[in-house]
């Protein structure tokens, strides 16, 4: 049986309003996207929903990812599928954030209560691993974040950090 499709350009497929898309920056099928600026030569791959957020040059955001209002992703980052990214996160340059990885900035839901909720600021070079969970805290530059790891306070720069709750087990060498 023959396959079908409502139509042979699939960009009628999205709901994109009020928002800015840079140069060369590619949206896939049946992605909504309000109210947010996006930068050069990004991706944005299927079924992802943003919303009131700003997004560097050179981004690839996943399948299925969720990005917040007051949500701040820097340059060169890569948001793996069914990432969530809350309000209030900053990202800066050259993260990775790998699939399933959620972000918390309300620490007694549902508070209901947006002046409760805190931010959280991952600094350049981090790599966070599947299925991690970030409360609101801030990550140090180049740190790693494990697999499943529940980071529940600050985490110095070059630290591994891996378990629930996250504790540090190894520093990156920085001669690497």
């Amino acid at each position: 049986m023959a396959g079908w499709c409502l139509s042979e350009d699939m960009s009628d497929m999205n709901v994109i309003e009020r928002t800015s898309l840079g140069e060369n920056t590619e949206v896939k099928e049946f992605t909504a996207i309000y109210d947010t600026d996006i930068g050069d030569n990004c991706t944005v791959w299927r079924s992802s929903n943003i919303y009131g957020a700003e997004i560097g040059d050179d981004c690839m955001i996943g399948s299925l990812v969720e990005i917040q209002e007051n949500a701040e992703i820097g340059d060169r980052c890569r948001i793996q599928s069914h990432a969530f990214i809350c309000s209030l996160v900053t990202i800066e340059d050259d993260v990775f954030v790998s699939h399933g990885a959620k972000f918390v900035n309300d620490l007694y839901p549902p508070s209901g209560d947006e002046g409760e909720w805190q931010g959280t600021k991952i600094h350049e070079g981090v790599s966070i691993g599947t299925n991690a969970t970030i409360l609101p805290v801030e990550i140090g530059a180049n740190a790693l974040v494990g697999a499943g790891a529940v980071v529940t306070e600050d985490v110095p720069e070059n630290a591994v950090v891996a378990g629930n709750p996250a504790k540090i087990i190894d520093y990156v060498d920085e001669e690497d």
